[in-house]
């Protein structure tokens, strides 16, 4: 409980800066009524989680993103998340005095925790609107940053001025991968979910020396990791969750401390009698489409499922015709993976977070 820290570690660090301002906790609850009450929609959001994390309860009321399932609202202790914060430091070797860009929204988790690290760390934070291109009005270089694929892919001549970066929020293409091969920025592809405050696991994208296997995640201190019997993840981690968590994260696992993803057993599909892992087949299609797009199955009386390809732009024979010459063309893709029909669709549906909602476009485009 927060009673037994030593309240050092609960108050607001005497190095803490945000926007360029010293804030004491009391300070600080004043800053966020303002920001509450005149800032902008996403210093809104700011602010209204400043306030929970400075009030006097244990915990902080967050919803889940929505990407695997339906959203929900759960309760996530604060000491927790302060362990969170330390192991994070620790496992990217952040060292004081340190810079941080949030430029991720602070009504979901990936947000609330770098307030979080900054506040309990003493960082220098400075937030910024979470658009597509976060460093687009930034001339300032910064210690440490969070973003999801899909800014990271739109900051690509900027990122510079970022030393460590970590990404969330979904897969890093291969595409996306081989762009930040040999630039100085530390690029890391981090697991984790709501129900362990951010990330328990990370694997670095970029290393000095290229790699020909696959790079596995390795679990942040104090987190171990085995299988259920779907051969999926089950995370012990006492410094950040009560209880043991299983989740439907398909993986490799090499060691207790590291494994390879391979897909959510939710989203497996049974073609024929061959089990298809969506996630694994987007990698290898990420190499030859540069739209958002994404692999679903829809029934078939042959096969039981047929695997489906779902493309987020404009319909013409032309592009389809080209689209399915290169997934012919692809050898890396198994006869198996090769989508059995592809679709166009104008826009998918969204979370409120921003990620493809695959259940609602299914819903939506295919099952009226």
């Amino acid at each position: 409980m927060l009673e037994e820290l030593n309240i050092e570690t609960v108050e607001t660090h005497r190095d803490f800066k945000l926007n360029k301002h010293y804030y004491s906790s009391q300070d600080l609850k004043v800053v966020a009524y303002s920001l509450v009450k005149e800032g902008e929609p996403y210093e809104e959001k700011v602010g209204n989680f400043l306030l929970d994390w400075l009030d006097e309860k244990d915990y902080v009321e967050v919803s889940t993103s929505g990407s695997t399932g339906k959203p929900k609202v759960i309760k996530l202790k604060k000491e927790h998340m302060i362990n969170s914060a330390l192991a994070s430091q620790k496992f990217f070797k952040l060292q004081n005095p340190c810079t941080a860009l949030l430029c991720l929204p602070a009504d979901y988790i990936a947000g609330k925790m770098m307030l979080v690290r900054a506040i309990v760390l003493g960082w220098e934070l400075d937030m910024v609107p979470p658009k597509a291109n976060p460093l687009d009005q930034v001339y300032k270089r910064y210690d440490f940053c969070a973003m999801t694929p899909f800014q990271l892919d739109n900051s690509l001549a900027r990122l510079h001025l970022v030393k460590k970066l970590i990404v969330g929020g979904g897969a890093i293409s291969v595409n996306l991968s081989k762009l930040v091969q040999g630039i100085k920025t530390k690029v890391y592809e981090t697991y984790g979910m709501t129900e362990t405050c951010s990330h328990i696991a990370a694997r670095r994208i970029n290393p000095k020396k290229q790699k020909k296997t696959t790079i596995p995640f390795k679990t942040f201190p104090k987190v171990t990791i085995k299988l259920d019997h779907r051969d999926c993840l089950i995370i012990k981690a006492p410094n950040v969750s009560d209880e043991e968590l299983v989740t439907n994260d398909v993986v490799e696992l090499l060691t207790y401390k590291k494994f390879i993803w391979r897909g959510r057993y939710d989203n497996v599909i049974n073609s024929g009698g061959v089990k298809l892992y969506p996630e694994e087949i987007e990698t290898k299609l990420s190499k030859i489409i540069g739209h958002r797009f994404f692999v679903a199955s829809v029934e078939d009386d042959s096969l039981g499922e047929k695997l489906i390809l779902l493309v987020e732009r404009e319909f013409s024979e032309e592009t389809k015709t080209n689209l399915s010459q290169a997934i012919k063309s692809l050898k890396t893709l198994d006869r198996f993976e090769r989508p059995k029909q592809i679709i166009f669709i104008e826009k998918f549906e969204e979370t409120d977070s921003g990620k493809i909602h695959r259940l609602n476009t299914l819903d939506q485009n295919l099952m009226n």
